[in-house]
């Protein structure tokens, strides 16, 4: 068996209303200044919509930047560092599906660390530290909130970029089934069936481990029990837990 190195270091906060939570997760960070990384659907929607509200509303300065959108770019990148950069944030939030929290990961490294998000390709090349994240899913599938990987493409070449480091890390992140009880059809069945190649790739993978293989053995239980139901009902809210879950720990692996 190869030598493997394992660390938790992300707080998960799991359950119906989770992302209720958002005030007093931000207040344990000390933060004032709050920069909501999203897309304007998330921004228009409820019950995501009254995590932007809840976090607006709690006495803090906020900058939301809602102009994500599928497969995040350096050039989406780029705008967001200059807005956050004249704003000055202490705390970064994802919300919204993987390519908001890739996108608010990718904001986070050029705008602590300099550079263009190109210099971050591959992993641990940020030398600096980094804003503390918080991760809120409103889709069941990509798991982006478990991983240290931002995935960006060049705007320039459309290459997709893996840029990864620990410190991208998000410190908490808020799993609350009752935000992705409201995704569109098509949204939640794409969602869906990329955490169950996720928990089939990472146990199949060669680099797997004993730890590795445990997440994607649960997550595999979990979609293959509950995706159906989810889909069908996204309302039934054992299943859509189920379905979030599988999906973190298809990421995690």
């Amino acid at each position: 068996m190869l030598p493997f190195s394992y660390d938790p270091s992300i707080s998960i906060r799991f359950g119906p209303g989770a992302s209720r939570d958002i005030s007093g997760v931000i207040d344990e960070m000390n933060g004032r200044r709050v920069f909501v990384v999203t897309d304007p659907g998330v921004c228009a929607a409820p019950p995501t919509g009254d995590v932007v509200r809840s976090v607006l509303d709690g006495g803090r300065e906020t900058e939301v930047f809602d102009a994500v959108h599928a497969n995040p770019t350096s050039e989406l990148v780029d705008r967001g560092v200059c807005l956050a950069r004249a704003f000055g944030p202490d705390v970064i939030v994802g919300l919204g599906g993987g390519s908001a929290m890739d996108c608010a990961k990718g904001i986070n490294f050029v705008l602590t660390n300099g550079g263009r998000i190109e210099d971050y390709q591959g992993f641990g090349k940020a030398q600096k530290a980094m804003l503390p994240g918080i991760g809120i899913p409103t889709t069941a599938g990509t798991g982006s909130e478990a991983q240290s990987y931002a995935l960006i493409s060049r705007s320039d070449t459309h290459e997709k970029m893996a840029c990864g480091d620990r410190k991208a890390r998000f410190r908490t992140v808020l799993l609350d089934p009752e935000l992705v009880a409201t995704t569109p059809d098509e949204v939640r069945a794409r969602a869906g069936l990329d955490a169950i190649a996720h928990a089939l790739e990472s146990y199949v993978t060669k680099t797997r481990t004993p730890v590795s293989r445990l997440f994607s053995e649960e997550a595999w239980s979990l979609l293959d029990g509950s995706f159906e139901r989810y889909y069908e009902n996204p309302g039934d809210v054992d299943a859509a837990s189920d379905v979030l879950l599988g999906a973190h720990f298809a990421g995690t692996a």
